[in-house]
């Protein structure tokens, strides 16, 4: 386990984005997992920067986003393919049938988990997954509670989870209960894994999640057993580190 804190958020961010593209220049064809949320918005404006001013090349790359909506159409501004169109597939040169993302409407939700799972598989599986981490320890949408042995599933999301995304969609009732996620144990077998953490908000989760016990109850804990971790976090998350 690396843990790398830097003094600001534009700063971590940059960090960040230079960790991903030694990846990329060490390996064209990378398989890389991507998040969604506030946190990875510098990441991504980084990333952007690097490709426009030729440092960086992702066109061999491929990438699998960690989780989508269920029930929202996949152009809603909120859904989480709208997002990665809005803040980076669209402004790289990554290759359209090399983006992929679950299904937010499908026929059969359990065969769309099923499907997306032997499409990692089939990349030969994630050589590097990029995380955030919530208020509550989870990682990706993998709620408290999730078993580790989880690979791609529904979701059922948790009020609190819900009750933060409600801003966004003007109303709670407009929020999504459900979404397919990358399982922990699909995540555990990247490898390798990277963390980022930023603001004060997230600084009891993190601090127990690399700190204290293993369980289920705080599922970023697992990822102090991964053999090849780096956090990358800002002052305000690591105040308890």
């Amino acid at each position: 386990m690396q843990i790398i804190i830097i003094e600001e958020y534009p700063k971590m961010s940059q960090q960040a984005a230079r960790f991903i593209a030694q990846k990329i220049l060490a390996k064209p064809n990378l398989v890389l997992a991507l998040p969604t949320g506030n946190t990875p918005l510098g990441l991504y404006c980084e990333l952007v920067r690097m490709f426009k001013e030729g440092l960086i090349d992702f066109s061999k790359v491929t990438v699998f986003n960690l989780d989508e909506y269920l029930g929202l159409p996949p152009q809603h501004p909120q859904s989480f393919r709208s997002y990665m169109h809005k803040y980076f597939w669209d402004h790289v040169n990554l290759r359209p049938e090399s983006c992929y993302i679950p299904l937010s409407l499908p026929e059969n939700p359990e065969a769309e988990c099923y499907r997306y799972e032997q499409l990692i598989a089939s990349y030969g599986g994630l050589d590097l997954a990029v995380l955030g981490i919530g208020e509550n320890g989870h990682i990706a949408f993998n709620e408290p509670g999730t078993p580790w042995e989880s690979l791609t599933h529904i979701v059922k999301l948790s009020p609190e989870t819900r009750a933060r995304e409600a801003s966004k969609f003007r109303g709670l009732d407009k929020v999504p209960t459900h979404a397919i996620t990358m399982g922990i144990k699909t995540i555990m077998n990247a490898r390798e894994i990277l963390l980022l953490a930023s603001g004060e908000e997230k600084a009891l989760a993190l601090s127990r999640s690399l700190k204290g016990p293993i369980t289920p109850e705080t599922p970023a804990s697992i990822l102090q057993l991964h053999p090849n971790l780096t956090i990358i976090a800002d002052n305000l998350a690591a105040r308890h580190l």
